[in-house]
């Protein structure tokens, strides 16, 4: 019988997150002179900084190329960031050696088919509602908000309250 993911989180110690489709709504605009803007969700930015805070191990993998979103990670105190990761299980594995992990205990929240590799792979494969059909079809947990409206922060802050290291145990300063 399959774990629920209430089960799983009291082991996660990483968290892996994609960025087009779950820490943005997956919109993209692009300016005349071809820059590609993103937004992101204060609130998942306070997820990721408490995480960080708190020990976690902190990644993020993304097809997408734009150097400004590594800026963004790095104020909120992630270094590990993978950019224009067309084949992620790669990023993944490398990730994984570098730091010697379980892959059982990695939560990898995902919402399109670039991601179903990696999600195969880990303990706790999660994604946002409106994740494509496939990746719902393998999540163990689908977080009740949509890409770039608040699942990371979701999930960060289930697996905290699990640990007892949510809620002002941990004072996290975010940009």
């Amino acid at each position: 019988m399959e774990k629920s993911y209430k089960e799983i989180m009291p082991q996660i110690n990483t968290f892996i997150f994609d960025i087009d489709g779950v820490l943005t709504n997956g919109v993209v605009t692009i300016f005349p002179n071809g820059e590609m803007v993103r937004n992101m969700n204060i609130k998942d930015g306070y997820a990721l900084k408490t995480a960080v805070t708190a020990g976690y191990n902190v990644c993020i993998i993304s097809g997408g190329t734009n150097e400004n979103v590594r800026k963004r990670f790095k104020n909120l105190g992630i270094t590990e960031v993978y950019l224009g990761a067309h084949n992620k299980i790669e990023q993944f594995n490398e990730y994984v050696h570098n730091l010697n992990l379980n892959p059982e205990s990695i939560l990898y929240m995902g919402d399109d088919i670039p991601d179903f590799p990696v999600m195969k792979k880990v303990g706790l494969p999660c994604c946002p509602k409106d994740a494509a059909p496939e990746i719902q079809d393998i999540s163990i947990y689908i977080s009740q908000k949509k890409g770039g409206k608040g699942c990371v922060r979701d999930v960060i802050e289930q697996v905290l309250k699990v640990q007892g290291k949510w809620n002002g145990q941990f004072d996290a300063k975010y940009d």
